[in-house]
């Protein structure tokens, strides 16, 4: 039975509680374009179904109306899709990329995961919470110099307080521009002292965590069907490639209609660009179709001055989600995703009567590491 029967749909929306909050049927809705679309998807998750999965993450994530945020903006009907809420180890949008990878890494007989990132990465705290979860070993890549440290809990809390607490053993290493080239350099130490490592790339952004994550492309189109709504667009915070690129490869499957808006966090447009045709045209043989090269959109302009930098409409975007909507963005990611949004929204990108999501792809614990820059 296919997903579009096991739905999982939000707490349900109360006109009476926001009268102008109006959810519209599908404008395609007579039987025959229903059943259509349901083709789509169903094609979709019988293409991802050929892969087995390790079963971590709680899914589906929820799709929210950000009402207050949408009345504040005047623009869009925005929703949120909560990948903050995928479980373990306090959530995020790699535990779906895990879900697909850890299951290859245990076929294989691995007895120990081998990841990276910076200090506050977020990719890292999920490969630790998995390896504590499946009883395997941890040993990660610290980067130290990628950026400097915006206070004196940078080192020591957030992400890199939860990596211990999870067992990941850390070793720390100068940031040379290369994200895999440390990573792989501890697996083959690991390697020689008998252990079965398996990497992890820098944001688990391969070919296979880019397929696993076009599984979200498939939750949005059922929760979108069952909630009567076409979005015109999915709009997220795009740095490691790997969540655009299953985004598009999804989308272009199950939502041929939706464009995919990735907002680039690395300052770095260019790479992120071409690391998603990278990673989607591999995810894409995976999954037996074309990669639709000329559907990846990478914004520039919405970073700061550099990665892992707040400026100020990060902090824009982290009040205000925290402030209408109760939502935690993390200054590195998801809150340059908002704010690259939110500016859209302010060009009038879209109308008043189109549906957009925003992906939150987690990273709360990274506040606390920011706290100095972002006191409310």
């Amino acid at each position: 039975m296919s997903s579009w029967h096991r739905k999982r749909i939000a707490a349900p929306i109360s006109d009476k509680a926001c009268p102008w909050w109006r959810i519209f049927p599908l404008s395609r809705g007579d039987a025959t374009f229903e059943a259509m679309d349901r083709a789509l998807i169903f094609d979709l998750e019988r293409r991802l179904d050929h892969y087995e999965r390790v079963g971590l993450a709680h899914l589906p994530t929820p799709l929210e109306p950000l009402k207050r945020l949408t009345a504040h903006l005047g623009g869009p009907r925005l929703w949120v899709k909560r990948e903050d809420c995928t479980g373990i180890g306090f959530g995020g949008n790699k535990l779906r990329k895990l879900d697909f990878v850890l299951r290859e890494a245990l076929d294989a007989g691995a007895d120990t995961l081998v990841s990276g990132g910076v200090v506050q990465s977020n990719s890292q705290r999920q490969v630790a919470a998995a390896a504590a979860k499946l009883g395997l070993d941890c040993h990660l890549a610290v980067y130290h110099g990628r950026l400097a440290p915006p206070g004196p809990a940078y080192e020591t809390s957030g992400n890199a307080l939860l990596n211990r607490l999870f067992g990941a053993q850390l070793h720390h290493v100068p940031w040379t521009g290369n994200r895999n080239q440390a990573i792989r350099a501890l697996a083959e130490e690991l390697s020689s002292d008998g252990r079965r490592p398996y990497v992890v790339p820098y944001g688990v952004s391969n070919a296979l965590g880019a397929a696993g994550y076009a599984t979200a492309a498939a939750e949005i189109a059922n929760q979108s069907a069952a909630l009567g709504i076409e979005p015109r667009a999915i709009v997220h915070g795009s740095g490691s490639a790997g969540t655009q690129a299953g985004l598009v490869l999804g989308a272009s499957i199950a939502m041929p209609e939706v464009g995919i808006v990735g907002i680039d966090i690395d300052a770095e447009p260019e790479r992120v660009h071409a690391d998603v045709l990278r990673y989607g045209s591999a995810a894409a043989d995976l999954l037996g179709v074309p990669f639709p090269t000329d559907r990846v959109e990478v914004v520039a302009g919405h970073a700061g001055p550099a990665y892992g930098v707040p400026h100020a409409a990060t902090i824009e975007a982290i009040k205000l989600a925290g402030r209408l909507e109760a939502l935690a963005l993390d200054p590195v990611y998801s809150a340059k995703g908002l704010a690259g949004l939110i500016a859209l929204v302010r060009q009038n990108r879209w109308t008043t009567e189109d549906d957009i999501v925003f992906v939150h792809t987690g990273g709360a614990p990274a506040l606390f590491a920011y706290a100095e820059a972002l006191d409310p």
